[in-house]
């Protein structure tokens, strides 16, 4: 069986094709969660060095602003995807990449998708609220049914969350689990 060709996209100044493909790699990864894309070019361009980078060549290297430099390193860093690594002699902070898979999802896990999962219930409460006022009976039944369907969504990912979290090796999802969440198992 034939690897897939990849053709290398155009790559800005200083990188190489193996290295612009990669970034690519890393820009498909980020718009599949719905990061923008100048988080993937940075944390594909971190990967990709052999050495921690500063701010300034990240921008340069990659050929884009200095805010989406900022923006995304400070989303990198909130997820636990890039951390600070001291340089001797330099007074610029040097990122590197994350390598641990467990701790990328991990971090995205906790900090992208738990807090929406906890705050789902109020929203569906507000949507429920929503659906009581609609005048058309047959309607309304059909919105209250999709409702109780998004609401055992919901459920069934709060009684997974555990798992996952455990599975990475993190701290509980909840504080404690109720019999439901154990009922999974």
């Amino acid at each position: 069986m034939e690897a897939p060709r990849i053709d290398p996209t155009p790559a800005p100044t200083g990188l190489s094709p193996w290295e612009s493909s990669t970034i690519e790699v890393f820009i498909r990864a980020a718009s599949l969660i719905g990061l923008p894309r100048s988080v993937g070019e940075i944390y594909g361009c971190l990967f990709c060095a052999q050495s921690p980078q500063t701010f300034d060549a990240l921008a340069a290297r990659l050929g884009i602003s200095r805010g989406s430099v900022s923006q995304g390193l400070k989303l990198l860093r909130q997820l636990g995807a890039v951390k600070v690594q001291y340089v001797a002699g330099s007074r610029k902070d040097h990122y590197q990449p994350e390598l641990s898979m467990k701790r990328l999802v991990h971090g995205f896990v906790r900090d992208q998708f738990a807090p929406h999962l906890e705050s789902g219930g109020g929203r569906l409460d507000a949507i429920a609220a929503l659906i009581e006022s609609e005048a058309d009976p047959a309607l309304r039944l059909h919105a209250a049914q999709r409702i109780s369907t998004l609401r055992t969504w919901q459920g069934r990912m709060q009684k997974l969350m555990p798992i996952i979290m455990a599975a990475l090796g993190g701290a509980s999802f909840f504080s404690k689990p109720n019999e439901a969440q154990q009922d999974i198992i």
